[in-house]
């Protein structure tokens, strides 16, 4: 008897937050003018970024030589971006130097890095071997990301940015 009683009342235990739970609203018809006050149009994705993603970006000189990497993005009390934290320098986060740079300064763009390299072919028999160099760019497209591919800040080298003031969070 007492199993049978310990049964039901576990059985209605399990059937009380199923009755408990109400209906969602019906569906409506969508209203044919939107309102003007919250309405946010979302604009198309090449015209917006990932802060998340300009985390890390590697930002280069005019010479393609790797000056560091984005650590951080400032925004002013606005909510606009202010500047950039670029770490400078270091190994493994070991001795890394941190500017700021403003915004202005920095020009993204899409396209990788343009690297060259040179690689000699060796055809023929051994007597004779024939060598020509092969001269590769590497590009790939972009279109799809939410982020640029890497940072250009114009005139800047390595040295003279470890030069400049550190930036601290204080």
């Amino acid at each position: 008897m007492r199993k049978i009683i310990l049964g039901g009342l576990l059985a209605s235990t399990m059937l009380v937050p199923a009755f408990a739970q109400t209906n969602p609203p019906a569906a409506t018809a969508p209203s044919p003018k939107p309102s003007t006050s919250a309405t946010v149009t979302p604009a198309a994705h090449g015209d917006m970024w990932r802060a998340s993603k300009l985390i890390g970006l590697n930002v280069y000189n005019d010479q393609n030589e790797k000056l560091g990497d984005i650590s951080e993005v400032l925004l002013d009390k606005s909510g606009k971006v202010d500047g950039v934290v670029i770490g400078v320098g270091g190994f493994l986060g070991m001795g890394k130097h941190d500017i700021l740079v403003q915004m202005e300064k920095l020009k993204f763009v899409n396209e990788p890095v343009r690297t060259t390299s040179t690689t000699s072919t060796t055809t023929g028999s051994a007597a004779r071997p024939a060598t020509s160099p092969n001269t590769t760019t590497s590009t790939s497209s972009t279109k799809s990301k939410w982020y640029p591919d890497h940072a250009v800040l114009s005139g800047a080298t390595k040295e003279s940015l470890k030069s400049m003031a550190e930036f601290k969070f204080d």
